[in-house]
C-alpha cells in the first residue's frame, strides 16, 4: 500500500535551482536528511526556466529558488500552472550559501506543511527569518 493511502506523508524531492548554486544549498538540505536535486544535474546551465519547471512539476519535485523574477514572468507561471509545481522563493538577498542553506534548513518544517496544506500548484515566499508565506496558488 502506498504511503499517502496509509495516511503517512509522501517524501519530498527538493529541486535546487541554478540561482542557489549546485553545491553548499543542497549538501546542506542532503545533510539535514532531505532528497535534493540539483538543476546542472539534470538540465543545460543555460535551461529556459519554463521548460526545466515543466520536467521538474512533472516529477513532482517541491522547486527551490531565490529567483524572484520567475513569479512576475507569464511564460513562467504559466508552465508553473500547467505542470502543478510547488515552487519556494528565497526573498532574502545579499546573503551567502551558507545563509541561504541556513534559511531553507529552518523553513523545512513550514514547507512540509505548506506543502500538506495547500494544492499544487502555488508559489510561496521564503524569508531571511524563515516565515514561508503563499504568494500564488492555482485560481
Amino acid at each position: 500500500m502506498r504511503a499517502a493511502k496509509r495516511g503517512l506523508a509522501q517524501p519530498l524531492v527538493f529541486f535546487v535551482d541554478r540561482s542557489l548554486g549546485k553545491r553548499i544549498v543542497p549538501e546542506a538540505l542532503r545533510r539535514a536528511g532531505e532528497t535534493v536535486q540539483v538543476h546542472d544535474d539534470h538540465f543545460a546551465p543555460d535551461a529556459k526556466d519554463a521548460d526545466w519547471l515543466s520536467v521538474v512539476g512533472t516529477r513532482g519535485w517541491v522547486v527551490l529558488t531565490k529567483d524572484e523574477r520567475i513569479r512576475y514572468r507569464m511564460i513562467e507561471q504559466q508552465a508553473m500552472m500547467r505542470a502543478s509545481v510547488a515552487a519556494f522563493i528565497l526573498t532574502a538577498g545579499g546573503v551567502t550559501g551558507a545563509e541561504m542553506a541556513n534559511i531553507f534548513i529552518s523553513a523545512l518544517p513550514k514547507i512540509r506543511r505548506f506543502v500538506r496544506k495547500y494544492p499544487r500548484p502555488f508559489i510561496a515566499s521564503v524569508t531571511r527569518s524563515g516565515t514561508v508565506v503563499l504568494i500564488r496558488k492555482k485560481p
